[in-house]
């Protein structure tokens, strides 16, 4: 069961879930514009596995922030998040989609902190292989989220996979989405804007486990090759899914990810 609070951190009120467990607890890095909810399926699959995920500003049940913020800030209020929650030892992490470009930036600014890593459909940031356009531009058209019919209809040219196939799998997975606030999508957008990992990539030294979908519209395999290629301890799993099976379809990958988790560090 997944306990709900909301801390404050740098004038921010995060709302944060907590589903209890043992072990090194897993840190969740959500993808643009996507509330904790979205991650329920995937937190349950890890029984056992201690997991936090939380609302970014603007996202969910977290307000907006007044003025943008950049990658680093943000690694650093969750960093002050997790003192705030007394977690005091490292956490393992994991990242999807957006959420993963903040994934490998907490790795790096909060090293000590991050046990092992998790990248899931993912990039190296502005410098990535762009992936299609007609998927590209709907991804900075936040109506998915408040239009469900709409996203029905997007949803197998975003999102590839599954998402092609079996249209019950979108329809729950709308039906766990809270629309985000204009200003939230936006500031994430903006962090993303003009940050990449590549200069600092060599420089992790955490073992990383990196999962890409070879039917991603989105983010193509190749930019899961390229971080696999510059992170020193990764290694590369491509899954037989397109952007969203971490969210739809998490038995896929959950069992790797539990025994990644658990290998000696």
């Amino acid at each position: 069961m997944t306990t709900i609070r909301v801390i404050e951190v740098d004038g921010n009120a995060f709302r944060v879930g907590i589903k209890a467990g043992d072990g090194p607890p897993l840190l969740l890095f959500n993808g643009i514009g996507a509330n904790l909810e979205l991650l329920e399926p995937f937190t349950q699959a890890l029984d056992g596995i201690e997991t936090i995920v939380f609302d970014l500003p603007g996202v969910g049940g977290t307000p907006p922030r007044v003025f943008p913020y950049r990658m680093r800030g943000l690694a650093r209020s969750t960093e002050r998040m997790l003192d705030a929650l007394g977690y005091r030892d490292p956490v393992d992490v994991l990242g999807v989609s957006w959420g993963g470009a903040l994934a490998q930036q907490f790795a790096f600014t909060c090293g000590h902190r991050c046990r092992k890593l998790v990248l899931v459909a993912t990039t190296p940031g502005m410098l990535m292989v762009p992936g299609s356009p007609f998927a590209m531009a709907r991804l900075f058209n936040p109506r998915r989220y408040s239009n469900p019919s709409h996203l029905e209809r997007v949803a197998p040219h975003v999102y590839g996979g599954t998402a092609r196939r079996n249209a019950r799998l979108i329809r729950e997975y709308a039906a766990r989405v809270k629309s985000p606030h204009w200003l939230g999508y936006l500031y994430q957008q903006l962090a993303f804007w003009g940050w990449t990992s590549l200069p600092w990539l060599p420089l992790l030294q955490q073992p990383t486990l990196i999962l890409s979908g070879n039917d991603d519209p989105l983010v193509p395999v190749v930019n899961a090759r390229i971080l696999a290629a510059l992170i020193p301890h990764a290694r590369l799993e491509v899954v037989d899914d397109g952007h969203l099976f971490l969210l739809t379809n998490p038995s896929l990958v959950a069992p790797a990810i539990r025994y990644f988790l658990a290998m000696a560090a």
